[in-house]
């Protein structure tokens, strides 16, 4: 009711009159009555009413069984007066509006630590003294405040640990599924026109194989609510780069170059459950939710840092060196343990889709001798985000036995996986005869 006099005073324009006339401004006889249906809210007056200030009537007069609809945009005039919602905004994702205002957190505890050295520098040396002894008489105040903060942070962090879906592995998810699922769909369109003059047509055979898979993938997993959730939509990018990838909310990115490197139609269903795994198993929302915490908790460290060095140059080497160890100590144990269980999801995946699963330890066995053939350098598994090749296969190689799946029904004797095979065969020999020609012309 207060919101819609207001309303109907800024309609009649009343906001410019005198404080000492609003003030004797009333409803005479307020006979409304308001109910809300499913989709609008209707007020309905139950006899006339007039708007009246000083007992004379200025504005307007709804008469009885008179009923409005409130919607979005302009909804009903009556004597000049218009009743309007604003049309719902979109506001940014949660995980997307902490990505922009990261910067913006760490260039504040710069300056606060800076401002801080500047100010205690400034101080005489006997207040600086008296400071110091207020603090040592403190000090057990001081002890006693900084643990009960860690108790809070501990239970704030308690307070959001959550359960794999999969594996059961309790882990920590400070973004709820649904804010990030906005940020995946924002992601989606980003890549989408990025690759958008690269996309290979879903005639092509190397799309229609890639999707025959992922479909027999799901169809085989269906009895997995994650993966019958998913609505599987297969993208395939004409580049050399060796990657793939699936976002949360089941767009599956391939790249030419690493269907180059694929070998049979096992290998490829071993890379895609991982993939796939990936995103059933939401190790993205879990790697930002942990990056989250460990970049608030690093701005206390940095603060310091900037407070204590004498010198900015130091100050900056100081910083450095708290971002290089944060990533060594943190994210990049993380995501090598992320892509670990990917693997073994991965796995289970392709094997009740029936494909050969000790195609895994082949193709990462491949990947390293390509590297070594290559002169690619290897970085050390420490300095990466993800474990070396001979890791992989090794990890592989030992769950084999706990894949679930019998050798013999491994060899592709059913239907769906000796169509996959023959499109596999025949994609790899249109490719063969299209590269014989292109070196035929050269």
């Amino acid at each position: 009711m207060v919101l819609l006099c207001f309303n109907l005073l800024r309609g009649a324009r009343f906001c410019s009159r005198p404080a000492h006339l609003l003030q004797n401004l009333h409803l005479r006889r307020p006979l409304y009555s308001c109910h809300r249906t499913t989709a609008s809210v209707h007020l309905r007056s139950a006899s006339p009413v007039s708007l009246c200030a000083n007992e004379r009537p200025v504005c307007c007069r709804i008469s009885s069984g008179v009923t409005s609809m409130l919607q979005p945009g302009p909804v009903l005039t009556q004597t000049g007066l218009h009743f309007h919602t604003s049309a719902p905004v979109r506001a940014l994702p949660v995980p997307l509006l902490w990505m922009l205002l990261k910067p913006l957190q760490k260039l504040t505890a710069i300056i606060l630590g800076r401002s801080l050295r500047k100010w205690w520098v400034a101080l005489p040396a006997n207040r600086r003294q008296l400071m110091r002894e207020w603090a040592w008489q403190r000090r057990w105040h001081l002890i006693a405040g900084t643990c009960v903060a860690l108790v809070m942070v501990l239970l704030l962090l308690v307070t959001h640990l959550d359960e794999s879906p999969l594996t059961g592995r309790t882990r920590l998810l400070v973004f709820s599924k649904d804010k990030y699922m906005e940020l995946a769909a924002l992601t989606s369109e980003a890549y989408m026109e990025s690759y958008a003059e690269l996309m290979l047509p879903a005639s092509d055979a190397r799309h229609q194989l890639v999707e025959q898979v992922v479909h027999h993938l799901a169809l085989r997993n269906k009895d997995i609510p994650e993966v019958s959730d998913v609505s599987w939509s297969i993208h395939v990018v004409q580049s050399p780069e060796i990657n793939a990838f699936v976002l949360p909310d089941g767009k599956v990115f391939m790249f030419t170059g690493m269907l180059e490197v694929i070998t049979d139609i096992h290998q490829l269903a071993i890379v895609l459950g991982h993939e796939m795994a990936h995103a059933l198993l939401g190790h993205a929302a879990e790697q930002a939710s942990l990056s989250h915490v460990v970049d608030l908790l690093s701005l206390i460290l940095l603060t310091a840092i900037w407070a204590v060095c004498p010198r900015d140059s130091l100050a900056l080497l100081g910083q450095w060196v708290q971002d290089k160890l944060s990533q060594l100590m943190f994210s990049r144990p993380y995501s090598r343990k992320l892509e670990a269980e990917a693997d073994e999801v991965g796995l289970q995946l392709a094997a009740k889709a029936c494909a050969d699963v000790r195609a895994g330890p082949v193709f990462w066995q491949q990947m390293e001798i390509r590297d070594q053939l290559t002169g690619e350098p290897a970085l050390p598994e420490w300095l990466s985000t993800h474990p070396s090749h001979r890791n992989r296969f090794t990890q592989l190689d030992r769950l084999i036995p706990q894949s679930g799946c019998s050798f013999r029904s491994l060899r592709g004797t059913n239907e769906a996986s000796g169509e996959m095979e023959t499109t596999c065969r025949n994609m790899k020999r249109r490719a063969g005869r299209k590269r014989r020609r292109k070196d035929a012309r050269f």
